[in-house]
This record gives structure tokens, C-alpha cells and sequence, in this order.
């Protein structure tokens, strides 16, 4: 069974496979969800809180000179509303640095039915009413 998507991605597709790698800068991912930052922190000896999140993505973000070796910078949905310690809009922090701001798409691995330990990506069959919201 094949299933055909309605919406055109070819546009918003082109510019992730041709844009981002020939800026010559790498991408950084901020795309963990709360428990699996949660576990970064915890092995650091940090708790798993909203302040213990936000000085680690005001760390990642304030880093000096990222711009100049990062070109894009993918988000976990409350990163994407986040501000800074200092309370600037972590977006911003990205795009005045000449970093282009995305957010991860999916809601993460499920296992998948029937196989030997595999997942599967779950949330992309849901992604066009999540974008229209």
C-alpha cells in the first residue's frame, strides 16, 4: 500500500539538502526531549528541571563564535519558545548569529510491531495538522 502526501515539501526539502551543507558550517542539534536532557543533566549531577534546562540551551546557544562553525541549529518545541537566563528569545540568539532556527518534526521512536527490536518514527502521519495549528 502506498500513500501520496497533498502538500507540496519539494521547496522546504531542496533547502535542507542544498542549503544548510554548502554554507560550509555544521548543524547542532537541540532536538532532545525533556527526559533525555533530563538525563544528559543527571549525568553531570544536575536535576532534571525547566531553570537546568534553559542555563543548558543558554549554554549551547552563547557559546562564542558558534555562528562561525554553525550554520543551522535544529529544536525541540519548548526550545523553540525558550528564552536565554538573560532573557532573550533563543531564536534570535540563533539568527543573530547567522544561524537558521528549525524544530524537530517528529514525537520520537516507538518500537515497531512484529520486529527484532526495531522502532520506528511516530508524529510524521500527524505533521500537517501540527503545522496548520
Amino acid at each position: 500500500m502506498s500513500m501520496q502526501l497533498s502538500l507540496n515539501f519539494s521547496p522546504l526539502l531542496d533547502f535542507h539538502v542544498n542549503f544548510w551543507p554548502n554554507l560550509g558550517r555544521g548543524i547542532l542539534v537541540v532536538d532532545e526531549s525533556n527526559a533525555t536532557c533530563g538525563k544528559r543533566l543527571a549525568s553531570i549531577g544536575l536535576e532534571n528541571t525547566e531553570a537546568n534546562h534553559l542555563a543548558y540551551h543558554t549554554l549551547l546557544v552563547t557559546a562564542p563564535g558558534l555562528g562561525q562553525y554553525i550554520s543551522g541549529a535544529i529544536l525541540f518545541e519548548e526550545t523553540l519558545y525558550q528564552s536565554t537566563i538573560d532573557g532573550k528569545k533563543i531564536v534570535d540568539v540563533l539568527v543573530e548569529q547567522n544561524i537558521i532556527p528549525d524544530i524537530k518534526v517528529d514525537k520520537g521512536l516507538v518500537p515497531f510491531a512484529g520486529s527484532n527490536d526495531e522502532s520506528w518514527c511516530q508524529g510524521l502521519d500527524g505533521l500537517a495538522s501540527r503545522s496548520a495549528a
